[in-house]
């Protein structure tokens, strides 16, 4: 299943942006803000860009039926690996977002452009969910539990711009 989104960040550069995205204190503090009961944040420089790797347990916000196989729990692994700057300033990531231990994943990019006053922030990919019959089903759940957590991330990142 294709999935698409898209976020600005009014007033804030492309750099200020950046710099929240691979603050461990910020993505530490986001995990928090989402409700995660435990989390573990890294973000290790690779030149002009750097990875930033997420683990994190928090509440499965998902239907019922798809609790049935999650349990009222997920553990959440979110790699970003950032590029550089281009020539412009903007910023790309590879992105890949697993449900540890069931066989659903995005896979996907990030890009972050100026725009504006401000700067946009996108992910795109491809969510997958590896069940027979009813992984199809289940995929809309899943891209919505991960639209939802960018928001929520999108959201407390301007409140600390």
């Amino acid at each position: 299943m294709k999935f698409s989104e898209k976020f600005s960040y009014k007033g804030a550069d492309v750099e200020a942006v950046y710099g929240l995205l691979v603050d461990q204190a910020f993505r530490t503090d986001s995990c928090a803000n989402q409700g995660a009961s435990d989390y573990e944040v890294t973000v290790e420089p690779q030149g002009d860009g750097a990875t930033v790797t997420i683990a994190r347990t928090q509440p499965a916000d998902l239907p019922d039926f798809v609790k049935k196989l999650t349990g009222s729990t997920v553990k959440v692994r979110q790699t970003e690996v950032w590029s550089g700057p281009d020539a412009s300033g903007n910023r790309t990531a590879d992105v890949k977002v697993s449900i540890v231990g069931q066989p659903a994943e995005m896979i996907g990019t990030a890009k972050l452009y100026a725009k504006d006053d401000g700067s946009e922030f996108t992910v795109d990919g491809d969510v997958k969910v590896s069940i027979p019959f009813i992984g199809k089903k289940i995929e809309p759940e899943v891209a919505k539990a991960i639209r939802t957590s960018l928001r929520e991330e999108v959201e407390y990142g301007m409140s600390k711009l």
